[in-house]
Formats: C-alpha cells, structure tokens, sequence
C-alpha cells in the first residue's frame, strides 16, 4: 500500500448507494426540472424500495440540493477539460464553442442544468438556491481565468456577459423548433462572445 492511498479508505456500500442516487437525481433534474423530479423514480431507477430513501436524505429537498450541486460540478468539470484539452490561448473559446455546440443542445440530461433549471431555480428552497448559486459563481471565475489578459479590472465583466450570453443563447437553441433559428442563435452568440485575440 504506497503512502498516498494508506489514508483512504473503501467507499461503504451506503456511500456508494447515496453517489447513484444523487448521479441519477443530477440527470433527472436537468431532464424533467425539480417539479419533474421524484422520489419514487429516481429510487427506481437505481433499483431501490422508496422506502430506502430515507437512510440517505432527510427530505427529498436535501437530495435536490445535492443534484444540484452534482450537475453543476459535472458541468464545470466538463468545461474545465475542454479548455485544459486546448492551447492556452484557444482554450475559452474552445470552451464556449464546446458550450453551444448542437451536441449540447441535443443533450440537456448530462448538460449544463443553469440553462436546463433557469427558470425554475427561483421557486426553489434555499439550500438549492445556495448549490446553484455557487456553481454558477464558479462558472463565471473558469471565464474569467481563461480570458485575455487575466487579472485586468474588466475581466470578471467580460466573464458575466458572456456567462449570461451563453445560458441564455442554450435556453433559447434549445427551446424553439426551428433548427435553422437554434443554428443561427448559436452562431451569433459564438460571434458575440469570442474574446479578444482569438
């Protein structure tokens, strides 16, 4: 056993039960919304009794909030590896092309659930309020770094306007049914949102 793996220890079987539960919850938020979302078929989906819910959340509020949080670490996970994937200097726009791909147009299930969960975040409790909140503020700051000239006063503007310019741009590609109209949403945003030097 080499030193860096003689602290870790096994994920319990309960641990690894409560990660499928909230990996499946993720997916199902982002498909159906939170209204959308129920116990009953998220525990199904794992092949487990409703009643075994409660060994592992409080309330189904509390795996909301966990959903949340898990969808929009998988979504800035994923941005994250597309820019370290590129050069430096390519690396934001590769992100945001990556971003408003057709691909994740298409994919709203393991897609980014700020543009998915939008609307529907305000009427939430607090404490997904709080998970989405923070994922989005992290967000904005993986913007922010891989912009031209980091650390400039305006960078973190420059990385809100283009946050919301590619939330907004996926809401509304996915949303109408003109395939012809979501291209050219998509095209225009990319336009819009290339920083400087790229």
């Amino acid at each position: 056993m080499s030193a860096a793996t003689a602290g870790r220890t096994a994920p319990s079987r309960k641990q690894v039960t409560h990660e499928r539960i909230v990996g499946a919850a993720a997916r199902a938020i982002r498909r159906s919304g939170y209204d959308g979302t129920g116990v009953a078929d998220i525990m199904q989906k794992v092949g487990l009794t409703h009643g075994g819910f409660y060994a592992h959340f409080a309330s189904r509020e509390a795996m909301l909030a966990e959903a949340a949080d898990r969808a929009g670490a998988e979504s800035l996970a994923t941005l994250t590896r597309v820019a370290a994937a590129a050069p430096p200097q390519e690396a934001l726009g590769a992100m945001i092309r990556a971003y408003l791909s057709k691909e994740h147009v298409a994919d709203a299930e393991t897609g980014c659930p700020v543009a998915a969960l939008g609307s529907e975040t305000p009427r939430q409790t607090s404490r997904v309020r709080r998970a989405a909140t923070r994922r989005i503020k992290e967000m904005i700051d993986v913007v922010a770094r891989y912009w031209p000239d980091h650390g400039e006063p305006r960078v973190y503007e420059h990385a809100l306007v283009t946050v919301a310019t590619m939330v907004g741009t996926l809401v509304l590609a996915r949303a109408v049914d003109d395939p012809k109209l979501s291209k050219a949403l998509r095209e225009a945003s990319l336009k819009h949102c290339d920083p400087p030097g790229t």
